[in-house]
């Protein structure tokens, strides 16, 4: 007696079987009779197909600056081509794209000129001429915001005014 054979097959979105056909979902009805050539009886074989898929992920990312994604590199502009290849759940290949915006940290300089003393934003009185003093604060798009004081301090003057009158 001629008793089927199953094949059983599991595939990432397709797979061409010996039927020469090409499947891209699964299927357990197809058959294939092999001919025994004259010999015994022909043998009949049946696809048990899995197929399983490959899946898409956009990874939206914002960072300042620069940022290292999973493929190893460090994106120090905006990018919305890079892309890299796990493997998912399903045992098949799921494509990650990067949608990442970078944001920059910004400076600015706060020019001031004050008498005798002046206190800054970091709250810090000077008392003297300053250009190297730095605060950080966060800019409107969440990084840093670098600002450098250039203080002239200005001193108070004491003069004596000597008069002479008559009557």
């Amino acid at each position: 007696n001629n008793t089927p054979g199953i094949d059983v097959q599991t595939a990432c979105d397709s797979y061409t079987w010996i039927d020469g056909n090409t499947y891209t979902s699964s299927n357990n009805t197809a058959t294939y009779i092999i001919p025994s050539g004259g010999m015994q009886c022909d043998s009949t074989v049946v696809l048990n197909l899995t197929i399983n898929y490959t899946s898409n992920a956009t990874d939206v990312q914002t960072a300042c600056d620069s940022y290292a994604w999973i493929d190893g590199n460090t994106y120090t502009a905006s990018n919305n081509t890079a892309m890299d290849t796990l493997t998912n759940a399903a045992g098949c290949d799921s494509i990650i794209t990067l949608n990442l915006t970078i944001n920059n940290t910004t400076t600015s300089t706060d020019v001031q000129t004050a008498c005798a003393s002046y206190t800054w934003i970091d709250g810090n009185t000077y008392t003297a001429s300053n250009n190297t003093a730095m605060d950080t604060l966060t800019n409107t798009a969440g990084c840093d915001s670098i600002i450098t004081l250039n203080l002239t301090i200005n001193n108070t003057t004491t003069n004596t005014d000597v008069q002479t009158a008559c009557a």
